[in-house]
Protein backbone atom coordinates (compact mmCIF):
# COMPACT_ATOMS: atom_id res chain seq x y z
CA UNK A 1 0.00 0.00 0.00
CA UNK A 2 1.03 3.61 -0.38
CA UNK A 3 2.17 3.83 3.19
CA UNK A 4 4.12 6.75 4.56
CA UNK A 5 7.85 6.03 4.62
CA UNK A 6 10.21 8.01 6.82
CA UNK A 7 13.11 9.75 5.17
CA UNK A 8 16.39 9.53 7.04
CA UNK A 9 16.84 13.31 7.22
CA UNK A 10 13.47 14.89 7.97
CA UNK A 11 11.00 14.19 10.73
CA UNK A 12 7.89 14.15 8.55
CA UNK A 13 6.72 11.21 6.47
CA UNK A 14 6.69 10.91 2.73
CA UNK A 15 4.06 8.98 0.81
CA UNK A 16 5.55 6.46 -1.58
CA UNK A 17 3.65 4.63 -4.29
CA UNK A 18 5.33 2.00 -6.41
CA UNK A 19 4.42 0.33 -9.68
CA UNK A 20 4.58 -2.92 -7.71
CA UNK A 21 1.92 -1.59 -5.28
CA UNK A 22 -0.38 -0.92 -8.23
CA UNK A 23 0.25 -4.33 -9.80
CA UNK A 24 -0.16 -6.32 -6.62
CA UNK A 25 -3.41 -4.52 -5.87
CA UNK A 26 -4.76 -5.37 -9.33
CA UNK A 27 -5.26 -1.70 -10.20
CA UNK A 28 -4.78 -2.49 -13.92
CA UNK A 29 -7.71 -4.92 -14.19
CA UNK A 30 -10.73 -3.32 -15.86
CA UNK A 31 -14.13 -4.79 -16.63
CA UNK A 32 -15.20 -7.19 -19.34
CA UNK A 33 -14.69 -5.63 -22.77
CA UNK A 34 -18.44 -5.70 -23.46
CA UNK A 35 -19.10 -3.53 -20.38
CA UNK A 36 -16.72 -0.71 -21.33
CA UNK A 37 -17.56 2.94 -21.71
CA UNK A 38 -15.90 4.06 -24.98
CA UNK A 39 -14.98 7.39 -23.33
CA UNK A 40 -12.39 5.42 -21.30
CA UNK A 41 -10.55 4.42 -24.49
CA UNK A 42 -7.51 6.65 -23.91
CA UNK A 43 -6.87 4.98 -20.54
CA UNK A 44 -6.97 1.41 -21.85
CA UNK A 45 -3.68 -0.33 -22.61
CA UNK A 46 -4.86 -3.64 -24.03
CA UNK A 47 -7.38 -6.44 -23.88
CA UNK A 48 -6.61 -9.78 -22.22
CA UNK A 49 -9.01 -12.74 -21.92
CA UNK A 50 -11.95 -10.48 -22.70
CA UNK A 51 -10.93 -8.05 -19.93
CA UNK A 52 -9.66 -4.52 -20.49
CA UNK A 53 -6.23 -3.75 -19.03
CA UNK A 54 -5.75 -0.18 -17.78
CA UNK A 55 -2.60 1.75 -18.71
CA UNK A 56 -0.78 2.14 -15.39
CA UNK A 57 1.42 4.95 -16.73
CA UNK A 58 -1.78 6.99 -17.13
CA UNK A 59 -2.87 5.90 -13.64
CA UNK A 60 0.42 7.11 -12.14
CA UNK A 61 0.15 10.52 -13.86
CA UNK A 62 -3.45 10.83 -12.64
CA UNK A 63 -2.54 9.86 -9.05
CA UNK A 64 0.03 12.68 -9.01
CA UNK A 65 -2.55 15.23 -10.21
CA UNK A 66 -5.24 14.06 -7.77
CA UNK A 67 -2.75 13.99 -4.90
CA UNK A 68 -1.63 17.57 -5.58
CA UNK A 69 -5.24 18.80 -5.79
CA UNK A 70 -6.06 17.25 -2.40
CA UNK A 71 -2.95 18.81 -0.87
CA UNK A 72 -3.92 22.20 -2.31
CA UNK A 73 -7.50 21.99 -0.99
CA UNK A 74 -6.34 20.85 2.47
CA UNK A 75 -3.65 23.55 2.65
CA UNK A 76 -6.37 26.12 1.97
CA UNK A 77 -8.13 24.90 5.12
CA UNK A 78 -10.98 23.15 3.32
CA UNK A 79 -12.24 19.62 3.85
CA UNK A 80 -12.27 16.57 1.57
CA UNK A 81 -15.30 14.31 1.46
CA UNK A 82 -14.58 10.59 0.83
CA UNK A 83 -17.41 8.72 -0.93
CA UNK A 84 -17.74 4.98 -1.53
CA UNK A 85 -20.97 3.17 -0.74
CA UNK A 86 -20.38 -0.19 -2.47
CA UNK A 87 -19.62 -2.97 -0.02
CA UNK A 88 -15.98 -3.38 -1.16
CA UNK A 89 -15.32 0.33 -0.47
CA UNK A 90 -17.19 0.93 2.79
CA UNK A 91 -14.47 -0.11 5.22
CA UNK A 92 -11.55 1.56 3.44
CA UNK A 93 -13.46 4.82 2.96
CA UNK A 94 -14.32 5.04 6.66
CA UNK A 95 -10.90 3.94 7.89
CA UNK A 96 -8.87 6.28 5.69
CA UNK A 97 -11.17 9.30 6.11
CA UNK A 98 -10.96 8.88 9.89
CA UNK A 99 -7.18 8.41 9.71
CA UNK A 100 -6.75 11.80 8.04
CA UNK A 101 -9.52 13.54 9.99
CA UNK A 102 -11.88 14.05 7.04
CA UNK A 103 -15.54 13.28 6.33
CA UNK A 104 -17.05 10.30 4.54
CA UNK A 105 -20.22 8.77 3.13
CA UNK A 106 -20.05 4.98 2.99
CA UNK A 107 -23.60 3.70 3.41
CA UNK A 108 -25.95 5.55 1.09
CA UNK A 109 -25.72 8.83 -0.75
CA UNK A 110 -28.80 10.79 0.28
CA UNK A 111 -30.02 13.05 -2.52
CA UNK A 112 -29.23 16.67 -1.64
CA UNK A 113 -26.17 15.96 0.51
CA UNK A 114 -24.39 18.75 -1.38
CA UNK A 115 -27.15 20.56 -3.29
CA UNK A 116 -29.47 20.81 -0.28
CA UNK A 117 -26.95 20.87 2.53
CA UNK A 118 -29.13 23.11 4.73
CA UNK A 119 -31.70 20.29 5.03
CA UNK A 120 -28.95 17.74 5.70
CA UNK A 121 -27.69 20.05 8.47
CA UNK A 122 -31.10 19.84 10.15
CA UNK A 123 -30.83 16.04 10.16
CA UNK A 124 -27.34 16.35 11.69
CA UNK A 125 -28.72 18.65 14.39
CA UNK A 126 -31.44 16.09 15.08
CA UNK A 127 -28.82 13.33 15.42
CA UNK A 128 -26.83 15.43 17.89
CA UNK A 129 -29.99 16.28 19.83
CA UNK A 130 -30.88 12.59 20.29
CA UNK A 131 -27.28 11.86 21.36
CA UNK A 132 -27.54 14.65 23.93
CA UNK A 133 -30.87 13.30 25.20
CA UNK A 134 -29.19 9.94 25.76
CA UNK A 135 -26.60 11.37 28.12
CA UNK A 136 -28.42 14.25 29.84
CA UNK A 137 -31.08 12.09 31.48
CA UNK A 138 -33.98 12.91 29.11
CA UNK A 139 -34.36 9.21 28.26
CA UNK A 140 -35.08 8.47 31.94
CA UNK A 141 -38.31 10.47 31.73
CA UNK A 142 -39.56 8.74 28.58
CA UNK A 143 -41.43 5.48 28.08
CA UNK A 144 -39.63 2.42 26.78
CA UNK A 145 -41.51 2.77 23.52
CA UNK A 146 -40.43 6.41 23.08
CA UNK A 147 -36.82 5.55 23.89
CA UNK A 148 -36.87 2.65 21.44
CA UNK A 149 -38.25 4.90 18.65
CA UNK A 150 -35.56 7.52 19.30
CA UNK A 151 -32.81 4.89 19.31
CA UNK A 152 -34.05 3.54 15.98
CA UNK A 153 -34.11 7.07 14.53
CA UNK A 154 -30.62 7.71 15.84
CA UNK A 155 -29.27 4.44 14.36
CA UNK A 156 -30.69 5.33 10.95
CA UNK A 157 -29.26 8.86 11.03
CA UNK A 158 -25.91 7.58 12.27
CA UNK A 159 -25.74 4.99 9.50
CA UNK A 160 -26.28 7.51 6.72
CA UNK A 161 -24.81 10.68 8.22
CA UNK A 162 -22.31 9.55 10.87
CA UNK A 163 -19.34 10.25 8.60
CA UNK A 164 -20.35 13.90 8.03
CA UNK A 165 -21.61 14.64 11.55
CA UNK A 166 -19.06 17.42 12.09
CA UNK A 167 -19.17 18.81 8.53
CA UNK A 168 -20.17 22.46 8.97
CA UNK A 169 -19.94 23.57 5.33
CA UNK A 170 -19.57 22.12 1.85
CA UNK A 171 -16.26 20.30 1.23
CA UNK A 172 -13.43 21.81 -0.83
CA UNK A 173 -13.14 18.58 -2.84
CA UNK A 174 -14.80 15.18 -3.11
CA UNK A 175 -13.03 11.83 -3.62
CA UNK A 176 -15.22 9.12 -5.15
CA UNK A 177 -14.82 5.38 -5.62
CA UNK A 178 -16.91 4.20 -8.60
CA UNK A 179 -18.49 7.16 -10.41
CA UNK A 180 -20.79 4.71 -12.20
CA UNK A 181 -22.45 3.82 -8.90
CA UNK A 182 -22.13 7.30 -7.37
CA UNK A 183 -23.68 9.23 -10.26
CA UNK A 184 -25.84 11.37 -7.95
CA UNK A 185 -22.80 12.42 -5.90
CA UNK A 186 -20.95 13.31 -9.14
CA UNK A 187 -23.91 15.35 -10.44
CA UNK A 188 -24.29 17.23 -7.14
CA UNK A 189 -20.57 18.03 -6.86
CA UNK A 190 -20.55 19.30 -10.46
CA UNK A 191 -23.59 21.45 -9.84
CA UNK A 192 -21.98 22.98 -6.74
CA UNK A 193 -18.62 23.49 -8.47
CA UNK A 194 -16.80 21.14 -6.07
CA UNK A 195 -13.68 19.55 -7.65
CA UNK A 196 -14.04 15.78 -8.10
CA UNK A 197 -11.14 13.35 -7.72
CA UNK A 198 -12.38 9.88 -8.63
CA UNK A 199 -11.29 6.36 -9.47
CA UNK A 200 -12.75 5.55 -12.89
CA UNK A 201 -12.91 1.94 -14.06
CA UNK A 202 -13.36 0.93 -17.70
CA UNK A 203 -17.18 0.99 -17.32
CA UNK A 204 -17.22 4.61 -16.09
CA UNK A 205 -17.60 7.94 -17.84
CA UNK A 206 -14.51 10.06 -17.04
CA UNK A 207 -16.04 13.22 -18.54
CA UNK A 208 -17.00 15.83 -15.99
CA UNK A 209 -14.56 14.38 -13.45
CA UNK A 210 -11.91 17.03 -12.72
CA UNK A 211 -9.24 14.53 -11.70
CA UNK A 212 -10.10 11.06 -13.06
CA UNK A 213 -7.78 8.27 -11.86
CA UNK A 214 -8.10 5.24 -14.17
CA UNK A 215 -8.09 2.04 -12.13
CA UNK A 216 -9.88 -0.98 -10.72
CA UNK A 217 -12.72 0.23 -8.50
CA UNK A 218 -13.92 -3.26 -7.50
CA UNK A 219 -11.02 -5.04 -5.80
CA UNK A 220 -10.73 -4.26 -2.09
CA UNK A 221 -6.92 -3.98 -2.31
CA UNK A 222 -7.08 -1.49 -5.18
CA UNK A 223 -9.74 0.58 -3.40
CA UNK A 224 -7.69 0.56 -0.18
CA UNK A 225 -4.58 1.67 -2.06
CA UNK A 226 -6.29 4.61 -3.80
CA UNK A 227 -8.06 5.69 -0.63
CA UNK A 228 -4.88 5.57 1.44
CA UNK A 229 -3.05 7.67 -1.18
CA UNK A 230 -5.72 10.39 -0.94
CA UNK A 231 -5.69 10.22 2.88
CA UNK A 232 -1.89 10.60 2.77
CA UNK A 233 -2.33 13.68 0.57
CA UNK A 234 -4.45 15.26 3.32
CA UNK A 235 -1.88 14.39 5.98
CA UNK A 236 0.99 15.58 3.75
CA UNK A 237 -0.72 18.85 2.79
CA UNK A 238 2.01 21.06 4.25
CA UNK A 239 4.92 18.78 3.45
CA UNK A 240 6.98 20.18 0.58
CA UNK A 241 8.25 16.76 -0.49
CA UNK A 242 4.85 15.41 -1.47
CA UNK A 243 4.34 12.13 -3.27
CA UNK A 244 7.11 9.90 -4.53
CA UNK A 245 6.25 7.36 -7.21
CA UNK A 246 8.70 4.62 -8.14
CA UNK A 247 7.72 3.68 -11.66
CA UNK A 248 9.94 0.69 -12.23
CA UNK A 249 9.72 -2.64 -10.48
CA UNK A 250 13.31 -2.62 -9.30
CA UNK A 251 13.86 0.99 -8.37
CA UNK A 252 15.82 1.68 -5.22
CA UNK A 253 15.65 5.45 -5.33
CA UNK A 254 17.79 7.54 -3.02
CA UNK A 255 17.96 4.78 -0.45
CA UNK A 256 14.23 4.84 0.25
CA UNK A 257 13.24 1.36 1.31
CA UNK A 258 9.96 0.30 -0.23
CA UNK A 259 8.49 -3.01 -1.27
CA UNK A 260 9.77 -2.31 -4.77
CA UNK A 261 13.30 -1.85 -3.53
CA UNK A 262 13.41 -5.42 -2.26
CA UNK A 263 13.80 -6.83 -5.74
CA UNK A 264 14.07 -10.53 -6.13
CA UNK A 265 11.42 -12.89 -7.46
CA UNK A 266 9.44 -10.05 -9.06
CA UNK A 267 12.31 -8.70 -11.12
CA UNK A 268 11.27 -10.47 -14.30
CA UNK A 269 7.82 -8.83 -14.33
CA UNK A 270 8.66 -5.89 -16.54
CA UNK A 271 5.49 -5.71 -18.63
CA UNK A 272 2.36 -5.69 -16.50
CA UNK A 273 0.22 -6.14 -19.61
CA UNK A 274 1.14 -9.83 -19.63
CA UNK A 275 -0.68 -10.36 -16.34
CA UNK A 276 -3.67 -12.53 -17.09
CA UNK A 277 -6.93 -11.75 -15.31
CA UNK A 278 -7.90 -14.99 -13.60
CA UNK A 279 -11.49 -14.23 -12.72
CA UNK A 280 -14.35 -12.03 -13.78
CA UNK A 281 -15.24 -9.14 -11.50
CA UNK A 282 -18.18 -9.85 -9.22
CA UNK A 283 -20.11 -6.91 -10.68
CA UNK A 284 -19.67 -8.29 -14.22
CA UNK A 285 -20.67 -11.81 -13.14
CA UNK A 286 -23.86 -10.43 -11.58
CA UNK A 287 -24.58 -8.43 -14.73
CA UNK A 288 -24.01 -11.56 -16.84
CA UNK A 289 -26.51 -13.38 -14.66
CA UNK A 290 -29.07 -10.59 -15.14
CA UNK A 291 -28.46 -10.63 -18.89
CA UNK A 292 -29.09 -14.38 -19.06
CA UNK A 293 -32.32 -13.98 -17.08
CA UNK A 294 -33.47 -11.27 -19.47
CA UNK A 295 -32.70 -13.53 -22.42
CA UNK A 296 -34.74 -16.32 -20.88
CA UNK A 297 -37.66 -13.93 -20.45
CA UNK A 298 -37.50 -13.15 -24.13
CA UNK A 299 -37.45 -16.85 -25.02
CA UNK A 300 -40.51 -17.65 -22.95
CA UNK A 301 -42.40 -14.48 -23.85
CA UNK A 302 -44.57 -16.19 -26.47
Amino acid sequence: MGCPHRTPVKEHVMAVVTMKNLLESGVHFGHQVKRWDPRMKKYIFAERNGIHIIDLQKTIAAIKDGYEEVRKVTSAGKSVLFVGTKKQAQQAVQKEAERCGMFYVNNRWLGGMLTNFSTIKKSLQRLKKIEKMEIDGTFDNLTKKEVSALQKEKAKLEKNLGGIKEMKELPGAIFIIDTHKEQIAVAEARRMGIPIIAVVDTNCNPEGIDFPIPGNDDAIRAISLFTSIIANAVIEADNETGLKILETLNDDDEGIQTDAAIKNEDEEIVDYSNYQPTEIKEEDAEADERDSLIDEDKIYKD
